[in-house]
């Protein structure tokens, strides 16, 4: 019988190689209402900022009920695995879809315990070939807000410049809250490794979500206290095939981050020098000085679990408002491990060929966000642009003295 599947030719053909044939696109969802009710009493918790204990269960309702709904599809149809499961979020005017997506695999001989993963084929290969069977989809979250209570206290420490421990403290809580979740996830079915973890951050109904999705796994090849701490990693699995290949493991993902504030004079000063041509000197140091700390987060926590190295650094940066820049770094610890290795010398390569998209759309939504890209939607800067443009005026009006000197 024909099969509807959302695996590429890519992806099939490396599955074939490891024992699998595809299957049927799967989906299971959910739609919630958080009804009156629960929108005053979020937007009242919200004022006290840090986690919303509420919100975070009713979303890890919502997927967790989605994801049983396709794993229950899945079982009808008799697949043996199911790859490239995602949670989304779409929202139906006042009500909100959980949707859970993925495509079924069947085993063509013996038929191993069923599992359901992250991975697409190509990165379900290199898995497999690394040695790391998968076990299930995890997923860990956190819903939060800054709040309003301690957005008016932080705005007063806004006026000076430097780092604001406050807010890099909220922010470092929440994300390492999402990350124990997903791994307390691993743990309850008896994994000892967190794969291909990718981060994103979500809107919901006026407070920010935290994501992370990832495959929980076993393998052989780590050490045995793995099964009540479990490395985390996220690197693609192509890329840990690659580092396996040269005999390291992962140990842990690793979060880094630092909130500053530019300060309002200093903030007015290097707007009103950006109107003549020339470096920015208050600024280059500020950012300079809030990557390297971020840095220095993840390079001490790796020290501390004496992992070899810390690979596929990354680093970004978000506009907070209110004159805040938020510093995120992220990457993964690993170790050499002598018991590490991969079944094949060298990837096929249909298993690192980029699959390209043949479908486009110019027509986005307002407020559409791609979970793929990792896109922080807080705060539009159309009216912290005409504030900065404002108070411009008014500090050139009451102070011209001031301006005078620093074109001099």
């Amino acid at each position: 019988m024909a099969v509807t599947t959302g695996l590429s030719g890519n992806e099939i053909f490396c599955l074939a190689t490891k024992g699998y044939a595809p299957g049927n696109i799967v989906v299971g969802n959910s739609t919630h209402s958080l009804g009156i009710l629960g929108s005053i009493g979020s937007g009242f918790k919200s004022m006290l900022g840090g986690e919303l204990t509420q919100i975070t269960q009713l979303i890890e309702e919502g997927r967790k009920t989605a994801y049983q709904r396709l794993l229950q599809e899945a079982n009808n149809h008799g697949a043996t695995g199911i790859t490239g499961v995602n949670s989304h979020l779409i929202f139906h005017g006042s009500n909100i879809e959980f949707l859970a997506i993925g495509s079924g695999i069947h085993a063509t001989s013996a038929a191993p315990n069923k599992f359901s993963t992250s991975a697409d084929g190509q990165e379900l290969y290199a898995q497999l070939d690394a040695g790391y069977r998968p076990i299930c989809f995890a997923f860990g979250n956190v819903a939060y807000s800054m709040g309003i209570g301690r957005g008016l206290m932080g705005g007063l420490k806004t006026l000076g410049r430097g780092e604001i421990k406050e807010y890099s403290h909220i922010f470092n809580h929440t994300r390492h809250l999402a990350l124990s979740r997903i791994v307390g996830h691993a743990v309850e079915h008896n994994a000892n490794a967190v794969l291909g973890i990718r981060t994103t951050i979500l809107p919901f109904g006026g407070v920010n979500e935290m994501l992370m999705i990832g495959t929980a796994s076993y393998s052989t090849q780590l050490p045995g206290d793995k099964m009540q701490d479990p490395v985390t990693s996220d690197m693609t699995n192509i890329e840990m095939w690659n580092m396996a290949n040269r005999g390291y493991a992962p140990l842990r993902l690793l979060l880094g981050t630092s909130v500053y504030s530019l300060g309002f004079i200093g903030g007015i000063t290097s707007a009103l020098k950006s109107f003549v041509r020339g470096e920015i000197t208050e600024l280059t140091t500020l950012l300079y000085d809030a990557r390297e700390n971020a840095l220095n987060i993840i390079n001490e926590e790796a020290k501390a679990i004496g992992a070899d190295d810390v690979v596929g650094v990354k680093t970004y940066v978000y506009q907070l408002g209110n004159g805040l820049i938020e510093f995120l770094a992220i990457g993964t610890a690993v170790k050499k491990l002598s018991t590490v290795k991969t079944e094949s010398e060298q990837l096929i390569p249909q298993a690192i060929v980029v699959d390209q998209d043949t479908f486009y759309s110019s027509n986005e939504g307002v407020g559409s966000i791609n979970i793929n890209r990792g896109e922080k939607p807080i705060n539009a800067g159309s009216k912290i642009n005409f504030m900065i443009i404002f108070a411009i005026l008014i500090f050139t009006i009451l102070f011209p003295h001031i301006i005078k000197a620093l074109f001099q």
